[in-house]
């Protein structure tokens, strides 16, 4: 089908056009300058195609791009970082990330319409949409230390597209941003691009849950789309949405301004995290008197005002997101002068680092007070089941407080490799996600003594006094409790931090036994409660 405009529009095309074109016929047009009229998929050559290029190819930029290939296939994806080994793991038989689907996803369309690069500033220069997604990791040093998005990533970027820009440009923001960055991010590209090229900036931020990633971008609970509210803002919108629609449905794509937008990601990891941080302090309370968290959990979220999500009790939230953009939300607040508003989101961060230490504690306290020169295998290491991220895993903090009381671990998780497990033991805080960090570190000698990574549990828990399960993978459920008893240690403790097994079950078996949020063991019920320092 052939559609025309009017030859004094003042846009260019391939956006300007998209509105006028009904719904159902998008997925079979596409727009080409030159002849001012819109083909067929079938009569376009590969240079006459959509280009989007992504700056980024981590957690957010590698599976979003491969969805975005595979359900356009009318669209050129590249997918573009300076880091070569990362670009060569997206080329191979082993992805970079471990995500459910995504394998599949990748390889159905990658060097056909999905590409992955370390030429930049080439790919940026040709390319109709670019999505930043590139690392805002908290700063580490200078003004909102501890707390604020550093943005020297994304300053960067924006530079080097205006630096290359020769044309038109759509630049999304995919990476969570702190409210009112694209204004900053406007003024460094029209104050360094060359005369005549205009950019439209866009925020899109990501949804994503890991372990899920892949269905959370084919059936997505909302796409949403932040834009200034002018004809080019809301154009660029335009043409931002009509890719999504070649599979979201229209109702489930939110448009919004800019600032909104920008906003929502932070306000949802927010309030996610605080149901998170709320079903754990209930947890403390169930075990002060004998209440069961998972009873109360059921009960609270069969009222449908509140729901069952997010309210499994746990040693404490991790992942790239909840703490860091629940730190920049309260740095927020504080530069705009709204002290209680930052105290009341601080709280949700200090409850989940609360939770940490009352874990270790009970551990401590339940192995008569000392864990020193006592083996501990440590069952998942990764922050949630699916995964293999380690970014802010709550096991971080457990292992560094029991090596605090001169304990020897046996890690083993499926999915998390020796080195990042060491690496993430000795790195400071907020300074994982810094690129000079994502070289393997140098472990000392102590600590290659105190910790040992392991891939099979049953060998690990030979001559373990304890086990801690940090992370619910499915397989932890099914281990045979009566062989790793049997080599253990006696008494055998098992500290469940993800309420994975069966208390009763175990303790049949021998175990003692604490789950997160349960009636306590008889044991532990007459120990004085270890100071929380």
């Amino acid at each position: 089908m052939v559609w025309s405009w009017p030859d004094d529009t003042n846009t260019s095309p391939p956006y300007h056009v998209y509105d006028a074109i009904p719904m159902e016929e998008r997925n079979t047009i596409c727009v080409v300058k030159e002849s001012k009229r819109i083909r067929t998929p079938a009569e376009l050559s590969r240079s006459e195609m959509v280009k989007i290029c992504c700056i980024g190819a981590g957690y957010v930029g590698g599976p979003t791009m491969a969805m975005i290939a595979y359900k356009c296939p009318d669209i050129q994806v590249v997918v573009v970082d300076i880091s070569v080994p990362r670009i060569n793991a997206w080329n191979s038989d082993r992805l970079p990330i471990f995500e459910p689907g995504l394998d599949e996803v990748v390889k159905s369309c990658r060097n056909t319409n999905l590409f992955f690069s370390s030429d930049v500033e080439s790919n940026i220069s040709d390319s109709d949409i670019i999505f930043v997604s590139v690392n805002t990791p908290t700063k580490t040093r200078g003004l909102g230390a501890g707390k604020a998005a550093d943005l020297t990533y994304w300053e960067s970027a924006a530079r080097m597209i205006a630096d290359v820009a020769k044309s038109d440009k759509i630049v999304v923001e995919k990476s969570t941003v702190p409210v009112k960055t694209a204004e900053a991010i406007e003024k460094i590209l029209n104050h360094n691009s060359r005369d005549g090229v205009n950019f439209q900036i866009l925020s899109n931020p990501e949804f994503l849950a890991e372990g899920t990633a892949i269905d959370d971008l084919t059936n997505p609970d909302r796409v949403l789309i932040g834009g200034r509210q002018t004809p080019e803002g809301q154009k660029a919108v335009a043409a931002l949405k009509g890719v999504y629609a070649k599979w979201v449905p229209e109702d489930r794509i939110i448009t919004t301004n800019l600032w909104s937008a920008e906003l929502s990601k932070l306000a949802a990891n927010a309030i996610l995290a605080q149901r998170i941080s709320s079903i754990n302090a209930m947890s403390a309370l169930c075990e002060a008197t004998g209440a069961n968290v998972s009873e109360v959990a059921y009960a609270v979220g069969k009222d449908t005002r509140i729901g069952p999500k997010f309210l499994n009790a746990s040693v404490g939230f991790g992942g790239s997101c909840f703490q860091k953009d629940i730190l920049n939300l309260v740095y927020i607040c504080e530069c705009n002068g709204l002290t209680e508003v930052a105290n009341y989101w601080r709280q949700v961060v200090q409850i989940n680092d609360y939770q940490k230490l009352r874990f270790v504690n009970r551990v401590v306290s339940s192995m008569f007070n000392t864990v020193s020169g006592k083996k501990i295998l440590v069952l998942g290491f990764a922050f949630k089941k699916d995964t293999g991220d380690t970014r802010e895993t709550p096991a971080i903090d457990v292992c560094l407080g029991l090596l605090g009381d001169k304990a020897k671990l046996s890690i083993y998780d499926p999915q998390v490799s020796e080195d990042q497990i060491r690496r993430d033991l000795t790195t400071s805080k907020f300074d994982w996600d810094h690129p000079q960090h994502l070289v393997p570190s140098s472990p000392t000698a102590k600590s290659k003594e105190m910790v040992t990574v392991t891939w099979d549990a049953y060998e690990a828990a030979k001559g373990a006094h304890g086990i801690c399960i940090m992370t619910e993978w499915d397989e932890f459920k099914s281990l045979d409790y009566q062989r790793i008893y049997d080599g253990m240690e006696k008494p055998a403790f098992v500290f469940d931090g993800r309420n994975v097994v069966n208390p009763d079950e175990l303790r049949k078996i021998g175990f003692i036994v604490y789950s997160i949020g349960k009636p306590l063991d008889a044991w532990m019920k007459d120990l004085p409660a270890a100071p929380l320092t």
